[in-house]
């Protein structure tokens, strides 16, 4: 298993932060545009358990798979948001995203990835992972964040 875990300070207020990663599809796809697809499938009343049928654009490939909130959290401070997935049949993806309010314009911003690949074969190619696909992810959710008002 592999995680790569980074911190970024968003020049935002929390709450524009929180909406690109638990509002609307139209909100995800701006930091996630490959995503075209997110249909509940359950949905708890406390969040944690609730199960989303995503639909992933990969050039002309289209893969769907079930996202299902681990952790949830959402208080005017911080904010947590932690989903699991299985990708491919060949790995299983957790995602854990951390906000937590520096001031009224300003959020601290953790991005915490695991990834377990399930054949010996994949596991080779996740020693030469780098965290770039991370690095870019909060890159461009800063951008994103800061471009709202």
């Amino acid at each position: 298993m592999k995680t790569w875990t980074k911190t970024i300070n968003i020049n935002a207020p929390i709450e524009n932060v929180w909406k690109l990663l638990d509002g609307s599809l139209a909100d995800m796809q701006k930091i996630m545009p490959q995503v075209i697809e997110n249909k509940p499938v359950k949905v708890t009343e406390e969040v944690v358990g609730s199960i989303y049928r995503q639909k992933y654009k990969e050039g002309k490939r289209i893969e769907a798979y079930d996202v299902e909130t681990l952790e949830y959290s959402n208080t005017p401070d911080k904010k947590i948001l932690k989903v699991g997935f299985v990708l491919a049949h060949m790995f299983a993806i957790t995602a854990y995203y951390e906000l937590n309010k520096i001031n009224e314009t300003e959020t601290s911003f953790t991005y915490s990835v695991t990834n377990n690949a399930f054949k010996w074969f994949v596991k080779l190619f996740l020693l030469f992972a780098s965290d770039k696909v991370v690095v870019e992810f909060l890159e461009r959710v800063k951008t994103v964040a800061e471009a709202q008002d």
